[in-house]
């Protein structure tokens, strides 16, 4: 990594309040500036988050705000309403009240004095959906974007849904995250003394748990089409630079945006790399270059600067070289290829059925913890993040194997298998994956798909099993950059359960599949020269000074524990978002939590999911504010049950105790 220190343009830092419509409601900004941008206006760059710029995006801001503004920009961070040091009170996640501020910012930066009038938004995750989002509202000035991470579909590429199944693992610990993120107070050296208190109160009054939402609406509904962007990409007229990693659960945007955008205003990225910017040297590499590759992105679309970047490939995706299974590669082996058109003409595909000639149906009747081994549904870059070997997991399910590979085979896109079978409830799953088995046994996931049968006609309604009756159902698995080397098995499993990913239905059932009749679909890329894809080394702005404390316990990422006689399977994880540090201006933030899924053999009814926050922040004797959350999911036969609460202290007195129970009829999770 390279730390530059002197820019072109000397850099101010400023912090201002933006107005939104009304007027009523300020948000507070961090911006980074040429200091002669009055003379000399400049473009201007939204980051829009409400993580929190003043601690817990901090250290990331650091790296990358300044380095824009260095390099020409006005870079800015913006809290959204009712977080950070924002005013206002948290609404949803994409709200219409949070896209209306957006439209709002985007608007005000263009207006000021040290700018040219053009905007671009960039944002990794919650700030590349609402970057999409904001352009599909299409206010004037806002020209291009850079979205790292992000959806185009809120239902079942987020993380409430997959495939049409409720995603217990995310669906709860991102719930229970938000509600203790959105429960954070503002700064009093940013909002002042004597108001962050009532400040916070305010919030703390407004608080609704958003998983209450997220499982009233069980199908793709008009609230999930809200901020979703492939109802109709025409709306997007800004360039679009589509950024995602192999190991990042929303991969698949970048596949979409690059085939339903204009050619002349899309390009697409996808390289090995977890829930991350790719220059930060987070696990797996390698790391490129991305704030001067997007660079080139801003000085193409806001300064009308030729610099050769709608000249790169459509579509630049690595394609990994196979590898031992591990839940953690400090680089990934591979090269990167590129392709000017998405559909590829150079991918084809390839269709092999799991058991030629078998048609005697096999019965698919997986222990309900099959899944303990998924690895996390967003890898961090930590060190239990990825899938370990699979094997116990194969020996959970039904597996069809390959002949042993006589060439390398490279597959770009999104596999899918098509399955004939039946199913002995109204009510079940299918979930699907995708492994490269080695010589020597092992197997290493590659990619893999989940299909709530119910949704199999389409994701807005339910249409139950008929038992005894067979069809043909099809399951797309999630896209991949990958090469079969010769002598490895390419491996299909199936299951029917796949806990905590998947909340299981009430009824424990089984499948019966026809292997002749059913089939692997791959995307085979065909070899072939491939134009020269370079990035130059990461380089950042200096990093922001803050410690990091050793953790008072140490405790595993990811820890599985089974109690034999009572038939009950533990899945604990801690999601390590960073712990405790403290920051340059003596704020002391402290950070804590924990994941609990639990499930007994036989009994889909025993499900349960926690998640427990602690966070505290404090600077000198007069800040110090404590709070203490607590998520839980359970579910009946016929309803989903949530339990929430949170306490919130100030100087160690409690200002806000709240608790809810919220229940949802199970419609089709």
């Amino acid at each position: 990594m390279k730390y530059r220190e002197q820019f072109e343009r000397q850099v101010v830092r400023e912090d201002v309040w933006i107005p939104t419509r009304g007027g009523e409601t300020r948000l507070h900004a961090r911006i980074w500036r040429p200091a002669d941008a009055e003379a000399a206006p400049v473009p201007a760059l939204l980051e829009y988050l409400p993580y929190r710029k003043s601690d817990w995006t901090a250290p990331r801001d650091a790296q990358r705000h300044p380095w824009y503004a260095g390099h020409g920009y006005a870079s800015v961070r913006v809290d959204i309403r009712g977080h950070g040091d924002s005013e206002g009170t948290p609404g949803d996640e994409y709200d219409a009240q949070e896209l209306a501020d957006g439209v709002d910012v985007v608007n005000w930066l263009a207006a000021q004095p040290w700018c040219t009038g053009k905007v671009g938004m960039f944002g990794i995750s919650w700030g590349g959906f609402n970057s999409l989002q904001i352009a599909a509202l299409a206010p004037e000035p806002l020209k291009a974007v850079v979205t790292v991470c992000s959806t185009d579909d809120r239902y079942d590429n987020d993380v409430h849904y997959t495939g049409g199944a409720v995603l217990g693992i995310d669906m709860l610990a991102w719930a229970g995250t938000m509600l203790a993120f959105a429960s954070r107070p503002p700064d009093p050296a940013n909002v002042g003394t004597d108001r962050w208190l009532p400040m916070w109160r305010e919030r703390l009054d407004a608080l609704e748990p958003f998983l209450h939402t997220w499982l009233d609406h069980q199908q793709r509904d008009a609230y999930w089409k809200h901020g979703s962007v492939c109802e109709d990409y025409t709306s997007i007229d800004a360039a679009v630079l589509a950024v995602g990693g192999w190991h990042d659960p929303y991969r698949d945007t970048v596949f979409r945006l690059v085939e339903h955008l204009p050619s002349d205003r899309v390009r697409g990225l996808l390289g090995p790399w977890s829930h991350q910017y790719p220059d930060r040297g987070l696990p797996p590499g390698p790391a490129i270059g991305f704030l001067q590759e997007t660079l080139r992105w801003w000085d193409q679309h806001l300064k009308d600067t030729d610099t050769g970047v709608m000249r790169e490939p459509l579509l630049r995706a690595w394609i990994n070289d196979p590898v031992p299974p591990a839940t953690s590669y400090d680089v990934m082996p591979g090269r990167w290829v590129g392709d000017d058109n998405w559909p590829s003409p150079r991918v084809t595909w390839s269709e092999r059925a799991l058991a030629p000639g078998s048609r005697a149906p096999v019965l698919v009747r997986s222990p309900l913890h099959t899944g303990v081994d998924a690895g996390r549904f967003f890898p961090f870059g930590n060190a239990g993040d990825l899938p370990p070997d699979q094997r116990e997991e194969d020996g959970r399910s039904v597996c069809f194997d390959s002949e042993p590979l006589a060439e390398r085979v490279e597959i770009l896109g999104r596999p899918r298998v098509r399955l004939r079978l039946d199913s002995a409830t109204a009510r079940a799953h299918v979930i699907v994956r995708l492994c490269d088995v080695a010589p020597d046994g092992s197997s290493t996931l590659v990619t893999r798909g989940v299909l709530n049968l119910l949704s199999r006609h389409g994701r807005d309604r339910v249409v139950e099993w008929t038992p005894g009756t067979y069809e043909d159902v099809e399951v797309e698995l999630t896209g991949n950059g990958y090469a079969f080397p010769p002598g490895h098995r390419v491996r299909v499993a199936v299951s029917d359960a796949y806990w905590p990913w998947v909340w299981p239905h009430g009824e424990r059932g089984e499948l019966r599949v026809v292997p002749a009749d059913s089939a692997v679909l791959l995307p085979v890329r065909a070899a072939g020269e491939e134009p020269p894809i370079a990035f130059e080394e990461p380089e950042q702005a200096p990093p922001l000074p803050v410690t990091h404390d050793a953790p008072a316990e140490v405790r595993p990422a990811r820890l599985v524990t089974h109690d034999v006689a009572a038939g009950e399977w533990t899945l604990e994880v801690d999601p390590d978002y960073g712990g405790s540090r403290t920051y340059p201006d003596g704020l002391r933030y402290e950070e804590s939590a924990r994941e609990t899924y639990r499930i007994r053999a036989g009994d889909p009814l025993s499900a349960s999911a926690v998640s427990q926050w602690r966070i505290r922040l404090r600077r000198g004797d007069d800040y110090d504010a404590e709070i203490m959350a607590r998520t839980e999911l359970r579910a009946t036969a016929a309803d989903f049950v949530t339990d929430s609460r949170i306490e919130a202290r100030a100087n160690g007195e409690t200002v806000v105790k709240r608790s809810w129970q919220h229940t949802s009829a199970r419609t089709s999770g």
